[in-house]
């Protein structure tokens, strides 16, 4: 199924683009409001999800980026072996892949992942995210529901 992997460019180009467009525009810290609730604001993740090992002293941008290479290698693999008829499966894999090279560029060029999408309640702020941290979590959650079988075709009802 890699005739999937235009989603994965897809999420990558917009993810990418989106990154240097914060970072060419904006100051590192600096909040911009868009709605109650939501606003851009200019952050660096040295860590992984949600800052885990942020902290960490800098070995965990190679343990990251190794893992991120790993994973999507295993993906892509994944993908090539999909039927034609798992159609959701091939486009929660393309998303998560995407994701996860945008991830890993940033990680290996910069040593950390820009992140801006801000959502808050109150005083409670979501860490910062950005697309490629989305379309990993819409591509899991599609696996999800593939794994409770919506979405999913048996092989004797396309015959």
């Amino acid at each position: 199924m890699l005739k999937w992997l235009w989603l994965s460019l897809l999420v990558l180009i917009l993810d990418q683009a989106s990154k240097l467009t914060v970072d060419a525009s904006m100051q590192l810290f600096e909040s911009i409001p868009l709605l109650p609730g939501f606003n851009l604001t200019y952050v660096h993740n040295t860590g992984a999800a949600f800052s885990f090992l942020a902290q960490a002293g800098g070995w965990q941008r190679w343990l990251f980026a190794g893992l991120a290479v790993v994973m999507s290698s295993i993906i892509a693999v994944w993908l090539l072996r999909l039927q034609k008829h798992e159609t959701l499966m091939a486009i929660a894999l393309s998303m998560v892949l995407g994701g996860a090279v945008g991830n890993l560029i940033d990680r290996v060029a910069y040593g950390y992942v820009i992140d801006f999408l801000d959502v808050y309640y109150l005083d409670w702020h979501w860490p910062a995210f950005n697309i490629a941290d989305s379309a990993i979590c819409v591509g899991v959650g599609l696996m999800l529901l593939e794994s409770f079988g919506i979405g999913r075709k048996t092989v004797d009802a396309l015959e």
